[in-house]
């Protein structure tokens, strides 16, 4: 649960698949938490897990809503 005043930061795509090949390649997780500026060593552990379990697909952020649909096409459906 978080705790009041906790910082919640969001890393991209990008960063995450950056890491794992840093991983793979044999780099500990210190060292990559490091070179990447990441907090967090737990969540590389996270991201090993889920690339291992789904590959790249699993390293996708699920969390955030989806895009809204346009205005204009919610009114085009009740008429």
């Amino acid at each position: 649960m978080a705790k009041k005043g906790q910082i919640f930061h969001y890393y991209s795509l990008e960063t995450k698949k950056k890491a794992v090949a840093m991983r793979l390649d044999g780099m500990t997780k210190k060292e990559v938490a490091e070179a990447l500026e990441i907090s967090d060593i737990g969540r590389l552990k996270v991201w090993m897990r889920k690339y291992r379990e789904h590959g790249e697909e699993g390293l996708i952020d699920r969390r955030r809503r989806s895009e809204l649909p346009d205005k204009n096409s919610v009114n085009e459906a009740v008429e």
